[in-house]
């Protein structure tokens, strides 16, 4: 484990970092756009470790920030609303989030994200680019099972930014492995109103919205396949939810 690595796991350090970030993201969230919040009800009450969030993706990093802002928020009794930041004095740091090594190692804005948490794991379908490797690694697996040990985990099965994208099966291998709480969250607007990194604006004004839904009720005996495709559906990425999104479009193009 490198110098950097070992940083992240220190709380004071992270502390700093967090502080950091969120003090530069906030008015972004708040003031530039709109953020929306809904179900941090979901949140009370949930083990300090071994608990999995499911989200769907929509930029490398403003899906991340923003989750760790509203941690931080109920961390200080706030219900569905981050209110002003005063939560930054005592951040919440027991999160990590699962990333692709490729983009944390991209420049040094990335690598300071890396130091909030990042768990960062080979990307299974594409390398620079480039069809390479299917499978799952074994390491990357025990680094994500190492890190639910005593904390909360983010991860988006879907590894990618393009909705309705097919899920990573190595999402369901961790959660039938480990039997985590899963916490599924749906998250919308933020394609809209940063560009792909989620560092620079596209469109000011936008409704950022964070939906947390009621932990998963999941049979872990059932096959890999099978608890892949209840969490898709749960972060509204299936192809039902694909299907409906379709009918959706059709209908107003009728209009």
């Amino acid at each position: 484990m490198g110098l950097l690595d070992k940083l992240k796991h220190i709380k004071l350090f992270r502390s700093l970092v967090y502080s950091v970030v969120g003090v530069a993201t906030y008015p972004g969230l708040s003031y530039v756009n709109k953020l929306k919040i809904e179900g941090t009800e979901h949140l009370k009450g949930l083990p300090k470790n071994n608990v999995l969030f499911v989200s769907n993706h929509q930029t490398y990093f403003a899906d991340v920030i923003v989750f760790i802002h509203i941690f931080c928020a109920v961390k200080w009794r706030r219900e569905n609303k981050l209110g002003l930041p005063f939560y930054l004095l005592n951040p919440f740091t027991r999160v990590f989030f699962v990333a692709a090594e490729e983009t944390m190692n991209s420049n040094w804005l990335s690598k300071l994200f890396k130091l909030a948490g990042a768990l960062t794991v080979k990307r299974t379908w594409r390398a620079e680019g480039k069809e390479v490797r299917r499978g799952l690694d074994p390491s990357d697996t025990r680094k994500i099972t190492s890190a639910l040990k005593n904390n909360w985990v983010i991860t988006f099965p879907q590894g990618t930014t393009k909705p309705f994208a097919p899920g990573r099966k190595g999402t369901a291998h961790i959660i039938k492995y480990n039997q985590p709480v899963v916490v599924p969250v749906v998250i919308n607007g933020f394609w809209r109103a940063f560009n792909k990194k989620g560092l620079k604006f596209k469109k000011k004004g936008t409704i950022l919205s964070v939906r947390f839904k009621e932990p998963m009720i999941i049979d872990y005996t059932q096959p890999i396949e099978i608890i892949l495709e209840q969490v898709m559906d749960a972060i509204e990425q299936s192809k039902r939810y694909m299907m409906k999104g379709k009918h959706h479009l059709m209908n107003a193009l009728d209009k």
